[in-house]
């Protein structure tokens, strides 16, 4: 157990509750934390931080693949509950500032759980700057910074490359179920990606970003803001390929958003 994370487990009954292996217990406890942090004075810092000490202790002590699966989407879903935008950053910030200072602590028996807690966040993150249509380039900019400063980091060496990684693997992933009308900006969702290919001290994270920016569905994106552009400049785009887009995209966004790295 992480030497850091007990104490808050400790003095908070609902974060203990949280790793209870009884459901309803989870359930009673979860709702007792969004009530939390539902509350509209803002956090400090430190309240968040001591929060996730607690957090991820609850996380580290959940066994069962369904039971971590669950609470992972559970507490990925509080980024939705803070009310305001800056308890939003601050929250998300905490988050990631606790992953990347535990991380190197997480046995290989509980990294499967905590690798898909990260790709809930980084989902999660994406949906709530989305919720506007992206039109809030403020929030989209902060968010992006927090993202920069923590798990894309170009040299921060207390940042570990296993979580700088892993976050780079699933960026595109995590992205595409969410942007599914593509029209996230996306030359400025991916210009931490492109920050980390060029200017990583590491070559090793600078050739995995690289690859990332590769991927395929980039293109997809890129060319239906190539036709929304065209179709603003008074030139006529397909009916029948605008269908078989949204179809596509639609096709999609249908899918089960569910993790098959566990075994039941």
């Amino acid at each position: 157990m992480p030497a850091t994370t007990a104490t808050s487990g400790e003095a908070n009954p609902f974060l203990k509750q949280l790793a209870s292996s009884n459901r309803k217990t989870r359930d009673q406890a979860l709702e007792s934390l969004r009530t939390y942090l539902q509350r509209p004075a803002a956090f400090d810092e430190l309240d968040f931080l001591k929060l996730w000490k607690g957090l991820f202790f609850c996380m580290w002590m959940s066994d069962k693949p369904l039971t971590q699966q669950r609470l992972a989407r559970d507490l990925a879903d509080l980024v939705h509950v803070v009310k305001s935008k800056e308890n939003f950053l601050g929250f998300v910030q905490a988050f990631w500032l606790t992953m990347a200072r535990e991380w190197g602590g997480i046995d290989a028996l509980r990294m499967d759980k905590f690798l898909y807690l990260v790709r809930c966040y980084l989902n999660r993150g994406f949906e709530r700057v989305s919720r506007r249509g992206w039109s809030d380039d403020a929030l989209c900019d902060q968010y992006l910074h927090i993202l920069e400063l923590v798990p894309l980091n170009t040299d921060d060496p207390k940042v570990p490359h296993g979580l700088r990684f892993h976050v780079i693997d699933i960026y595109v992933d995590e992205l595409d179920k969410v942007d599914t009308k593509r029209d996230v900006p996306l030359e400025k969702v991916i210009s931490p990606m492109e920050k980390l290919s060029k200017s990583s001290l590491s070559k090793a994270v600078r050739q995995r970003a690289q690859a990332a920016l590769e991927d395929e569905r980039l293109h997809d994106w890129r060319n239906v803001h190539q036709e929304l552009d065209q179709s603003d400049d008074g030139d006529v785009v397909g009916d029948g390929h605008q269908e078989h887009q949204r179809q596509a995209r639609g096709s999609a966004a249908g899918e089960e958003d569910e993790f098959g790295g566990f075994d039941d």
